[in-house]
């Protein structure tokens, strides 16, 4: 089994998989009479279908034990799907490239800092949200709309990960 290395979170490392939701290193411009600045567009909602909405969500999630050993990946094939951490606490992220399934060898996984967030693109692969705290909070902006949005891929035994944050 192959275990994860797991990176700093960073717009570059990042870019194959969806923007980073952050204001450090982020243009912005002075709104509201010069006492705020709006980083604009840090991430743009895709959608698949005119009639789409985009819609925002509270996800609370609980840790999962550590190590995990990651069995499966999920992919939102009609729209893009945003966490940004409500609390500030760092998380992990374990993405692979868009494709028909998943590639084992080429999983990847991150951290946040507790300040960025991430926007998965159409189609990327990814695990359900990855908490390090007890409990978390996320606010989500995803796709509403008919249609399945939600596609599961189980590796097979000798594709499984472990995801290790203690190493």
């Amino acid at each position: 089994m192959r275990s994860l290395t797991i990176e700093p979170l960073s717009k570059e490392a990042f870019a194959p998989f969806g923007d980073v939701i952050e204001t450090e290193g982020s243009d912005f411009f002075m709104i509201n009479n010069g006492s705020t600045r709006r980083y604009h567009k840090l991430a743009t909602v895709e959608t698949a279908q005119p009639e789409d909405k985009a819609i925002i969500s509270i996800f609370s999630a609980e840790a999962l034990e550590m190590p995990l050993t990651i069995r499966m990946l999920e992919r939102h094939p009609l729209g893009s799907q945003a966490f940004i951490p409500l609390l500030g606490n760092p998380f992990l992220i374990v993405v692979a490239p868009v494709g028909d399934v998943p590639v084992s060898g080429s999983v990847r996984a991150f951290l946040s800092n507790g300040r960025q967030g991430v926007n998965y693109h159409r189609g990327v692969w990814h695990h359900p949200v990855l908490t390090i705290e007890k409990r978390d909070d996320f606010l989500v902006v995803d796709r509403s709309g008919s249609g399945n949005n939600c596609d599961e891929h189980f590796f097979n035994e000798d594709e499984l990960l472990l995801l290790n944050p203690h190493q």
